[in-house]
């Protein structure tokens, strides 16, 4: 036992993963007055570091307590003030709105004879296409835009039986306006991608033609779609829970501000 001297190459220049006491030397008041030998003076292969902790690989881990803290967070710069912002509701509606056109039937390719009998229309609207413009008025949004469509046609030319097919490739327009009481032009407008709702074609619509005639020689394609408007505004928010509008003039119609000339002193 002469090896197990306070000069152990068991102990690093970091101490010892055992109190002196584990390797025999006194006793520790952590663990009691427990012996590293039994009476029969073998050395128990479990009690060089019977109650140590996990770095001794002892079954008792109560004797470990262990509190490991993660360093502060420093801020860029203290926070002066105890106000947030946040961005009020001011409304939120489901709303339709409807896209459409009247197609004469000159405008497909290849043209559609004049008095042909339309069998089907088939309208593909692409939706990553859509163009949105929206606007806020003292209580209202309006909403107006184009989605791109490719129209496909087959119809029966005038003494023919058989089928034939036209295309087309265009825009429809569709707008909207909204009621919305209490927004107001400096309001921010969020507006979820538009989801079609339903496609109805109608041939046989009134057209006028180059000459000024009106000939039922047109289809008329419209679109139902829906989406959902939501209308926030920047407020501040103190700690008791007051609210404040981030500009308490934003609701008034901004005019050509008067101009005055005053008396000479």
């Amino acid at each position: 036992m002469g090896n197990f001297s306070k000069k152990n190459p068991m102990h690093s220049n970091w101490g010892s993963a055992c109190s002196d006491s584990d390797w025999g030397f006194g006793n520790d008041s952590r663990f009691g007055h427990d012996s590293r030998f039994g009476h029969d003076s073998k050395f128990d292969s479990h009690s060089k570091c019977k109650k140590s902790c996990k770095v001794c690989k002892s079954d008792d881990d109560s004797v470990c307590d262990c509190n490991f803290k993660a360093p502060a967070r420093q801020l860029a710069a203290p926070l002066n003030s105890d106000c947030v912002l946040v961005n009020s509701v001011v409304g939120s509606k489901a709303v339709q709105k409807v896209a459409e056109a009247t197609l004469p039937f000159t405008a497909f390719t290849p043209a559609i004879p004049a008095g042909s009998t339309i069998v089907s229309v088939s309208v593909l609207p692409n939706l990553a296409g859509v163009t949105r413009n929206t606007t806020i008025i003292r209580d209202k949004v309006v909403n107006i835009g184009l989605i791109p469509v490719t129209i496909t046609v087959t119809f029966l030319a005038p003494g023919s039986t058989t089928p034939a097919t036209a295309t087309l490739t265009t825009s429809l327009p569709f707008q909207e306006h909204t009621d919305f009481p209490g927004a107001c032009p400096e309001d921010t407008v969020i507006e979820p991608p538009l989801v079609v709702e339903g496609i109805f074609a109608q041939p046989g619509v009134p057209v006028i033609g180059p000459t000024g005639l009106v000939t039922p020689n047109a289809i008329l394609v419209k679109i139902v779609l829906r989406t959902t408007i939501t209308v926030t505004r920047p407020v501040i928010v103190d700690k008791h829970g007051g609210i404040c509008d981030v500009n308490e003039r934003r609701c008034e119609t901004i005019t050509t501000p008067p101009t005055n000339t005053l008396a000479a002193p």
